[in-house]
């Protein structure tokens, strides 16, 4: 009768089994995870706005060099009323706003000889509202307002440049009388509704000498305004 018998495990395999398993768990516990990648919002959000900005001014940049234009400037201060000069004058490039109707630097020449509708300040510049061939008033003329309610005024509404007569009138208590009644002619320069008190405010342009006078009249109260004839 044969006996079999079982192979014995040996401990030296065993041994070696462990250790191949410890080496294994202490070459796994040196390699370190892979860090996880952590989003900062604020840091997107500054990237995203430092592009946008750069986008902003580049489109700024581009702006100003293709709207820049020839204006004319004004090298030395003009008083208002005071006649303009070729050396009161100068052209820049620069960009404007259309809206401020500059003069063109083509049109230096048509500036030249004409008078400051206001001051001008050395640096400033030169729009088409900012000068005018005469200015008001005009030498030896002198501007008067006359207040006088809508009933003493034409029905046809005034304008600037309107030749009128400021009429001396008797007023309520007066009477008309055969004489010729005084009046002083004039030319209008502006018309200024006050809604409070119900009155027109005409500015005139009378000659020097009879400023006076018709300031005088006006302050009365009793005056009205007629419009003459517009042709001319």
């Amino acid at each position: 009768m044969s006996v079999t018998t079982e192979p014995k495990t040996r401990p030296t395999t065993r041994r070696a089994n462990k250790t191949a398993e410890a080496a294994t768990t202490a070459v796994d516990a040196r390699i370190a995870p892979p860090p996880k990648l952590r989003r900062r919002p604020l840091l997107v959000v500054a990237s995203v706005a430092a592009v946008c900005l750069g986008g902003l001014l580049g489109v700024w940049a581009y702006t100003s060099v293709t709207t820049a234009q020839e204006v004319v400037a004004v090298r030395s201060t003009v008083q208002r009323g005071a006649l303009i000069s070729r050396e009161d004058l100068v052209t820049v490039r620069i960009g404007v706003d259309p809206a401020l109707n500059p003069v063109p630097a083509g049109q230096l020449d048509g500036v030249v000889g004409q008078r400051a509708a206001v001051d001008l300040p050395a640096g400033g510049l030169v729009t088409q509202g900012s000068i005018a061939a005469t200015v008001v008033p005009a030498h030896d003329m002198s501007v008067v307002g006359v207040a006088v309610p809508a009933a003493l005024l034409p029905g046809e509404p005034l304008r600037a440049g309107d030749q009128v007569r400021v009429v001396a009138t008797p007023g309520q208590q007066g009477e008309v009388t055969d004489e010729e009644q005084r009046s002083i002619t004039a030319m209008v320069v502006g018309v200024y509704p006050e809604a409070d008190s119900g009155q027109t405010v005409v500015s005139v342009q009378v000659p020097y000498d009879q400023a006076a006078e018709l300031a005088a009249r006006a302050a009365t109260g009793k005056v009205a305004v007629v419009l003459d004839s517009r042709e001319r």
